[in-house]
């Protein structure tokens, strides 16, 4: 693809088990809509907090944020149902999608903020990840799923030989795999970064600065914040109250996805992969890191801009 410019239309489809980017077909824009773009476990639900305070300048919310701010790529919901939803908001509307930016449609008029992280960490967040998705959330998964996926097995293995795996993954369009990894996914909106709506967040960049991190959203997306407002929404946007009120705020819990809610806001930690990855596996990522991301783009996903 060009990338002095981008075509409406996505170039590639992603699906898995989970997700399935032809679901934006019938997507309606609107002038201000807001994009969360994000491989799992980078600040997803962070970043919809933080809209979510940025749009409606309150702290507490009547229904579950994922009512306000749908995962449309997600197949446990029909698709018509997603799109009346939204359709159907009167508020500035703020979308999370995990598909990368190639696979989705653009908009001029649309902000797409992407959130990277530190590929290991994500790594060690994905693994508390699954082992706290309830069992029987996987087979209602199953029939939304298009014909022949099939539910992911537990990888086997030593965590060294599971995370070699992982980062190593082909990244094929339309593949069934690992459509969102760390680096090809934030390596599709970093080869546009210099369209003027596509903005980069970096989940450790909140955690040294939240404050000053959140006053960087609410510029780029044209928020004006009442200053004697701002101590309220950044603390509201902190972990723990996060994870006190996880009910409300942990994603799709009504649909019972978590054996516990609150587990889903685990530690919120970065660097526990120190612990755990030996030489052999981060030879390996800096291999990775070298063949698919440029120099720039590899410092970043590391370390953020305020590292």
């Amino acid at each position: 693809m060009d990338q002095s410019v981008r075509a409406q239309k996505p170039a590639e489809i992603y699906r898995s088990f989970i997700m399935d980017s032809t679901r934006w077909e019938n997507f309606k824009s609107r002038d201000g809509d807001i994009f969360i773009c994000t491989p799992p476990k980078c600040g997803t639900t962070w970043t919809q907090m933080i809209c979510a305070l940025l749009i409606f300048q309150k702290t507490e919310f009547e229904r579950p944020l994922s009512e306000y701010t749908p995962w449309l790529d997600m197949l446990i919901a029909p698709i018509d149902r997603v799109l009346a939803m939204l359709e159907a908001q009167t508020h500035r509307r703020f979308i999370k999608t995990h598909t990368p930016f190639d696979g989705l449609p653009y908009y001029p008029g649309t902000a797409y903020l992407c959130v990277g992280r530190d590929p290991r960490d994500a790594f060690m967040s994905m693994g508390a990840h699954f082992q706290n998705i309830a069992p029987e959330f996987m087979g209602k998964m199953l029939v939304g799923a298009k014909p022949g996926a099939k539910m992911p097995h537990p990888q086997g293995g030593t965590i060294g030989e599971r995370f070699i795996k992982d980062i190593t993954a082909p990244t094929i369009p339309g593949a069934t795999g690992n459509p969102n990894g760390v680096l090809p996914y934030v390596k599709s909106f970093w080869d546009y970064r210099h369209l003027p709506n596509i903005h980069f967040f970096h989940y450790d960049d909140m955690k040294r600065d939240l404050g000053g991190q959140m006053r960087r959203m609410a510029q780029v997306l044209a928020i004006q914040v009442d200053e004697k407002l701002w101590p309220q929404l950044i603390q509201a946007a902190g972990f723990e109250n996060m994870k006190q009120n996880a009910d409300m705020l942990a994603p799709d819990a009504e649909t019972g996805i978590w054996k516990e809610p609150g587990n889903f806001f685990n530690k919120g930690e970065s660097g526990q992969w120190r612990a755990v990855l030996g030489p052999e596996e981060l030879a390996v990522y800096e291999q990775t890191l070298r063949e698919r991301l440029s120099p720039e783009l590899a410092k970043w996903i590391e370390k953020g801009t305020l590292g």
